[in-house]
C-alpha cells in the first residue's frame, strides 16, 4: 500500500535562521561546447549549485538541483551551446523557477580547457591548459553571468634583478668599461632575478551574457605576466622565455595593473557596470611564502584610473 511521504524539508527548523547558500558541490558532468566550423570542445566540468533558504524552512529540495543540472546538460547536447556562462545562466534561472521559496539561485562551473599552440622560437606544435571559470546568479531582477580563466605563466622579481644589475655595473666599471657601454650592455642583456611561476585569474561579470571571447580573456591573463610558458620547450624556446621574462620583470602588483590596462583596451565595448575580477598569485622561488595581489572593480572605475595614469 502506498502512502504519502512527509515533506520534512518544508517543516520549520529548530533555529529559524536564513541561509545564503545551500546546495551541492563537486558535481562532475561532461559538457559539449559547439564552435562554428570547428569540432566541438569536450569538457569535463565540475559544478556547484546553490539557492538561498528562508529562515522558516528546514531544508531545500536537494534532488531538484541535480535534476536541473541534468536537464541543462541534456539540452546542451541536443542543441548547440556556444557559451558555458549561458549554460550556467540557464541552470540558475531553472533553479529559481523550481524553488518557489528562494530569492536567488547560483551556478558555478570550472573545467580544464586544452588549447593548441606553437612554441615561441622553434614553432613546434604543443598544447597548453587553462582553467575555465563560469558562473551565473539569477534573481527576480534578472541574471548576471561571469566568464573567465586561470592561467599559468612566469614572473621575474624587479628588486632582485635590480641588485644583480647593480653588481654587474660595479664589475664592468672595475674592468674600465665606460659608462655608456655599461648601460648599453645592461639594456641589451637583462640581468638575473629570482623567478616565480605565476597564476593569473581574470573574469568579467555582466547583466546577461558577457560579450567577450574566452580566448581573449586567456590571452590578456597570459600576457599580464613577465612571459608566457609552454609545455614543450627546445633550447631556443627556453632562451626565448628566459630572455623575455627578464626583459619584462614584474612584481605581483605589476601583473594585476598590466591586466587592468589590457582589459580597458581590449574590452572597450563593455558597459561601465561590468565587474572585472583580476587576481595574481606567485609561487615564490626563494621564499617559503607566496605573493598575492587582487582587484575587483566596475569597469567604469577601472577606465577612469587607467586614463588618469596615462595622463600623468
Amino acid at each position: 500500500m502506498s502512502h504519502q511521504l512527509p515533506d520534512v524539508q518544508a517543516s520549520q527548523p529548530d533555529v529559524t535562521v536564513g541561509l545564503s547558500q545551500v546546495g551541492v558541490t563537486g558535481v562532475d558532468k561532461l559538457v559539449k561546447i559547439a564552435r562554428d566550423g570547428k569540432r566541438p570542445l569536450i569538457l569535463m566540468a565540475e559544478f556547484e549549485v546553490f539557492v538561498d533558504l528562508p529562515s522558516g524552512r528546514k531544508g531545500i529540495d536537494m534532488s531538484r538541483n541535480m535534476q536541473v543540472i541534468d536537464e541543462v546538460l541534456e539540452a546542451a547536447v541536443a542543441e548547440p551551446t556556444y557559451r558555458v556562462e549561458d549554460m550556467c545562466g540557464d541552470a540558475a534561472e531553472r533553479l529559481l523557477a523550481k524553488h518557489d521559496y528562494t530569492s536567488k539561485a547560483e551556478v558555478r562551473m570550472t573545467a580544464e580547457l586544452v588549447l593548441k599552440e606553437e612554441t615561441p622560437a622553434s614553432n613546434l606544435p604543443t598544447q597548453s591548459t587553462t582553467n575555465i571559470i563560469a558562473s551565473a546568479v539569477a534573481t527576480d531582477e534578472g541574471t548576471r553571468e561571469e566568464i573567465g580563466a586561470e592561467v599559468v605563466g612566469m614572473t621575474v622579481c624587479p628588486c632582485s634583478q635590480g641588485m644583480s644589475a647593480s653588481r654587474a655595473r660595479d664589475v664592468l666599471r672595475d674592468l674600465d668599461v665606460d659608462d655608456d657601454t655599461v648601460e648599453e650592455f645592461l639594456e641589451q642583456v637583462p640581468q638575473p632575478g629570482h623567478s616565480q611561476r605565476g597564476h593569473a585569474t581574470l573574469t568579467i561579470e555582466t547583466n546577461g551574457s558577457p560579450d567577450v571571447d574566452l580566448i581573449d580573456l586567456v590571452d590578456v591573463a597570459r600576457d599580464s605576466m613577465s612571459a608566457r610558458i609552454y609545455n614543450l620547450a627546445k633550447r631556443p624556446d627556453e632562451d626565448h622565455m628566459t630572455y623575455h621574462a627578464h626583459a619584462d620583470a614584474k612584481f605581483v602588483e605589476d601583473c594585476v595593473r598590466s591586466m587592468a590596462e589590457q582589459v580597458v583596451e581590449e574590452f572597450d565595448h563593455l558597459a561601465d557596470d561590468a565587474v572585472v575580477h583580476m587576481k595574481q598569485s606567485n609561487d615564490e622561488s626563494i621564499h617559503q611564502h607566496n605573493a598575492h595581489a587582487e582587484r575587483v572593480t566596475p569597469l567604469g572605475e577601472l577606465r577612469d584610473e587607467v586614463a588618469t595614469a596615462d595622463r600623468s
